[in-house]
């Protein structure tokens, strides 16, 4: 699932922007977005999605100009978060509580 939309969805909230004011394939600059606009929206991202945005890197090709370079992103550290919850063992907390300590019993009282 492409979470596009929901980036459309936010921007729109919090800039005004809708799906039919921003092509997804062109720079976010170019409408109107500066800088700490994109560092504030990015925020933004990680807050909805429970996530941790890269750095954009244009020398490595992480670039994240447009809405379909950052749903592109998006998309894959959901994936992999969701991988990585699938793959986790249950917590220890979760185990100790629905472990049986044969060592204890309850002693009557006196």
């Amino acid at each position: 699932m492409s979470s596009l939309p929901a980036l459309q969805a936010l921007i729109e909230k919090k800039y005004g922007l809708g799906p039919a004011d921003i092509d997804p394939n062109i720079s976010m600059r170019e409408k109107g977005l500066d800088s700490l606009a994109l560092v504030e929206f990015l925020f933004e991202i990680e807050d909805h999605f429970g996530i941790s945005m890269p750095d954009p890197d244009p020398q490595a090709g992480l670039q994240l100009e447009t809405l379909a370079q950052l749903s592109e992103v998006v998309d894959r550290l959901l994936a992999d978060k969701a991988a990585g919850a699938a793959a986790s063992p249950p917590s220890q907390a979760a185990a100790a509580g629905s472990k049986i300590d044969s060592d204890s019993s309850v002693a009557p009282a006196p």
